[in-house]
């Protein structure tokens, strides 16, 4: 089987993006990597109603970006077409494309309506990265609700470039740690309460580096009484800084509704120590108290870290089972060939589907 993962990065993701998917491929299923950023800027569709505004205008970057998937699809005889990151395809456009349509959906309940909700019908799969979703529901009676064909639950997880996978796990037991807590990761304002109250409990003992402005960092300090600033760092720059770190914090924009997204992997996958909110969703992904610890408040949060870092056994020890979980169940590699099943399951039944309603009729 083939399938065409469509995904819209830049700069350094996207050539572990387009590297990674492409090594995944198995005599099953081949991943054939396709990069649908450029051809206009990702800002113009990140919402639903601008897609359509874009596609209303006839962009010309939309028509290059159609007929070189269209090109794609015909000369590699793909099977189906999974989209992920900002989906740049009309829900019209995608009516007339004669391929099985997967959407990848993981930023959340809070941009949900914006990037996700609006395009179920135009797809055949919809693949969720999360059970969370509110408190009235989760994402999976969500998006029946919203009457998705099929849905299937597929987690994000570790990419190569994102660690060092020549690690051994005596390598994370006697790697020497000189950094008391770390967070990578965006300033957004819901996170920020937590993150300054974290920072001015621990001073310099705490690095926090993060995707920022000056006048969000200004915001931040002015706010909350200068709880310290902000810097950026890049990607290439997260593996060294995970190795030197003993406790890695995990903050989401709306807590327990919003937890998996890749820092929840890219912290075991380098030995960190992770202590992470989710609620009872964060057993979903990892157990509580064996491979991560949980929080549900900043005292708590600021209690935990204090006593994991004065039980250096206890904080080793789950760091290096959250090491094995991660590489048992969250590499890649692997999830994308789960991903495949899960589409080729799909596409089998979709074709059973069909077959039985033309007899119907």
């Amino acid at each position: 089987m083939k399938i065409i993962y469509s995904f819209g990065k830049v700069g350094f993701e996207a050539d572990y993006w387009e590297r990674e998917i492409a090594a995944a491929s198995t005599a099953e299923y081949t991943f054939i990597p396709f990069n649908h950023a450029g051809y206009e800027k990702s800002s113009l569709f990140m919402r639903a109603q601008l897609l359509d505004n874009l596609y209303f205008e006839n962009s010309a970057g939309l028509a290059r970006l159609y007929a070189n998937i269209e090109e794609k699809i015909r000369t590699e005889q793909a099977d189906a077409l999974m989209v992920d990151t900002y989906n740049p395809y009309h829900p019209d456009y995608l009516r007339k494309l004669g391929i099985y349509k997967v959407l990848r959906i993981n930023d959340g309940p809070m941009a949900a309506y914006d990037r996700d909700f609006a395009y179920l019908h135009a797809f055949d799969h919809v693949l969720y990265h999360s059970p969370a979703y509110s408190k009235d529901m989760q994402i999976d009676e969500k998006l029946r609700y919203c009457r998705a064909k099929r849905i299937d639950f597929w987690p994000l997880g570790s990419f190569d470039a994102l660690c060092d996978r020549s690690m051994t796990e005596e390598d994370i037991k006697s790697k020497d740690r000189d950094i008391d807590i770390a967070f990578v990761g965006a300033l957004a304002p819901n996170k920020m309460p937590l993150i300054a109250a974290v920072k001015k409990a621990f001073g310099r003992r705490m690095k926090l580096y993060g995707l920022t402005n000056l006048k969000r960092n200004a915001y931040f300090n002015l706010k909350f009484g200068f709880p310290g600033w902000v810097k950026p760092l890049q990607f290439e720059q997260y593996v060294s800084l995970y190795q030197r770190t003993k406790i890695g914090i995990n903050v989401h924009n709306r807590g327990d509704y919003t937890v998996g997204g890749y820092r929840l992997f890219d912290l075991p996958a380098n030995g960190v120590m992770q202590i992470s909110d989710g609620g009872p969703y964060l057993e979903t992904f990892f157990e509580i108290g064996s491979e991560i610890e949980s929080y549900r408040n900043a005292d708590e949060l600021i209690d935990k870290i204090k006593y994991y870092l004065t039980h250096d056994t206890e904080r080793e020890q789950i760091a290096l089972n959250g090491y094995r979980r991660l590489n048992r169940d969250y590499l890649m590699a692997h999830l994308l060939q789960k991903a495949g099943a899960l589409i080729k399951i799909g596409m089998e039944n979709d074709f059973k589907s069909t077959n039985n309603f033309r007899k119907a009729s």
